[in-house]
């Protein structure tokens, strides 16, 4: 799923079952030895932690895993009522373009109407068993005589629906794994909302991470959080910027992101399991 970070929670998370089958299997070698009387050398003793800790890592990654699955199940089931929210925002806005009520108006109305058509092939697309691909480029380029995202983009051009468009874009892109346009569609959207703004910075966070950009995945990370404080992204690129922080072995940072996740946000589902990052990131 995309909107994660490019981690290797999945291998991890893959090689649990073969770590509890090893140590399993080496629970039944040390009795045998005991029974014996046998004294295991110093190279067996390391092997054998080395096995539990790799156990316990891969558990406690597949604990976090499954929380972000849920998380950025939420948001895929919540893209419509979010974005469309904006959308209205957009329309009402209108009012307050009195100086050009008659050129810049109706172009912010017309514009606001076509963004319908984009947004709702991107729902479509998000949703279970949908034809993803297909409908995600129906969202970009439009169909049947509509505009797609990047259409709006630049017939509407300095137009708060040309902005939203270039979100949409980025968005749709990032689902497509197509990163670099991610990266280019969203660094246009002007984030100016608290919510929408936080996502589109986490977006491209997720967009560098999986370039292998960890650097500026880190400061998306954190743009975001700085963003907005709010009880939905807040959490969320917290976790992700503490995940990112023991992949890269900066373990003072992943501890302090990952105390600040269950300080601030105790009851969050990111902060579920989020003592098992603190203790690895505290080894």
């Amino acid at each position: 799923m995309v909107n994660r970070v490019k981690l290797s929670i999945v291998t991890q998370a893959n090689d649990s079952d073969k770590n509890s089958i090893f140590a399993h299997q080496n629970a039944i070698q040390m009795a045998s030895y005991k029974r014996r009387g046998y004294k295991k050398s110093k190279q067996e003793e390391v092997a054998s932690e080395a096995q539990v800790q790799d156990s316990q890592t891969a558990e406690v990654f597949s604990a976090l895993d499954s929380g972000a699955s849920k998380t950025e199940a939420w948001f895929s089931k919540n893209q419509r009522p979010i974005l469309g929210g904006i959308i209205a925002l957009a329309v009402v806005a209108l009012g307050f373009f009195g100086y050009t009520e008659f050129i810049q108006a109706p172009k912010e109305k017309e514009a606001a109407n076509e963004l319908y058509y984009p947004q709702r092939y991107l729902e479509q697309a998000l949703e279970p068993g949908a034809a993803k691909d297909s409908l995600l480029n129906l969202a970009l380029n439009g169909a049947e005589g509509k505009y797609g995202f990047l259409d709006i983009t630049s017939v509407y051009s300095n137009t708060k629906a040309a902005d939203i468009a270039y979100y949409g874009a980025g968005m749709a892109s990032l689902h497509l794994n197509q990163y670099q346009d991610a990266i280019a569609y969203l660094s246009e959207f002007s984030a100016s909302d608290d919510l929408l703004g936080a996502l589109a910075k986490g977006a491209l966070g997720d967009a560098y991470a999986e370039l292998e950009s960890y650097d500026k995945a880190m400061a998306s990370y954190q743009a975001a959080i700085a963003h907005a404080d709010n009880e939905f992204s807040t959490p969320i690129y917290l976790k992700k910027a503490a995940l990112l922080a023991y992949q890269i072995n900066d373990l003072s940072k992943a501890k302090s992101l990952a105390e600040d996740l269950k300080e601030r946000f105790p009851d969050s589902p990111e902060s579920v399991n989020i003592d098992g990052l603190i203790g690895l990131a505290s080894k």
